[in-house]
């Protein structure tokens, strides 16, 4: 087996490229995909290859196109939408909590909404508050979503060609500051499972639970750690919905004591469902109270050294680690 070292932007362009040449009912739709290559040149050169009917450049129109594109995935296409940010999907939070994730429901099942919703999720380098929200605890609150948020090249490309198969409407997460994270994959076609955890660090005495970039900053803290002889085991969730919280459970039972840190709010955060789920799960398990890292609770502020403090950072999960491991 080949293989080939690829940027994020690279993966998910790979595998929206290979499944449009798999199926020609797949189209990309949203502002600025194709004359201007994506706005973070995600979708460079698919105009090209593929042309305007199937790479469609819209007006700054959220409402719009979502709808749009709801109403051709019941119809027998497969959209593919990008939101240049997912704090603009706001704009279209009618469309996407009313119709794409209830139409099959409320139709009795004649009407399935096959449709991927993508884009960045979660703050970038000083984009102020309106810029950076988490979303994915608000849109995995609504039942119909399955939602997705991968940290690496390998599971961006495998589960996007996945989510573009499934058949339901899926809420992808990417993140702007991961987009040119390299990493070795395959050359040839590979599929990553909807709704499988992953353990990416075997360790004996805490587990870290995170997913998308706060894995950057869990990884540095358990090297921290490991040079003191404390051994992490960090999970990669890859799927928030369905939750895999089998494979947190396996962990948490091995180690007893766990970490959740994710980018989002702490209060009816990911982390507090997921906490939630291995007191459930593991309550007898654990010898010591579980610990969330999340962003702290206010807007997100534009100053770079506030900014830096809101969002989790290395230091705050080794606090976090060390507060539970004594």
């Amino acid at each position: 087996m080949g293989t080939q070292i690829v940027e994020i932007r690279e993966a998910l362009r790979q595998a929206m490229d290979e499944e449009m040449a798999r199926d020609s009912r797949i189209f990309i739709i949203g502002e600025e995909v194709a004359e201007y290559n994506g706005a973070y040149k995600v979708t460079k050169g698919m105009l090209a290859k593929w042309g305007p009917e199937r790479v469609i450049d819209t007006p700054i129109s959220e409402n719009g196109f979502a709808g749009l594109a709801i109403g051709a995935a019941q119809t027998g296409l497969l959209p593919i939408v990008e939101f240049m940010s997912w704090n603009f999907s706001f704009v279209a939070a009618d469309q996407l909590i009313s119709n794409a994730c209830k139409a099959y429901y409320m139709s009795g099942g004649r009407y399935s909404v096959p449709i991927v919703f993508r884009g960045p999720n979660g703050a970038a380098a000083q984009v102020s508050c309106q810029h950076s929200h988490c979303v994915e605890s608000i849109y995995g609150n609504l039942p119909g979503f399955i939602v997705i948020s991968p940290s690496n090249s390998y599971d961006a490309k495998g589960l996007l060609k996945s989510a573009i198969r499934a058949n339901n409407p899926v809420i992808f997460l990417e993140n702007e500051l991961d987009y040119g994270e390299k990493m070795e994959i395959p050359t040839e076609e590979f599929l990553v499972p909807i709704g499988k955890a992953k353990v990416i660090k075997e360790g004996r005495h805490v587990t870290l639970v995170s997913y998308c970039r706060m894995l950057k900053f869990c990884r540095e803290a358990a090297d921290i750690l490991a040079k003191k002889g404390i051994s992490v085991e960090i999970i990669d969730l890859r799927t928030i919905k369905p939750l895999d919280i089998a494979t947190v459970a396996s962990s948490v039972r091995k180690t007893h004591r766990c970490v959740l840190v994710e980018e989002g709010h702490i209060f009816s955060g990911i982390s507090a469902e997921v906490g939630f789920q291995i007191q459930q799960h593991c309550f007898d398990d654990l010898d010591a109270p579980l610990v969330r890292v999340c962003q702290r609770e206010t807007p997100m502020p534009y100053s770079k050294v506030l900014e830096k403090e809101t969002i989790p950072n290395t230091d705050r999960i080794l606090a976090a680690l060390t507060e539970v491991l004594r």
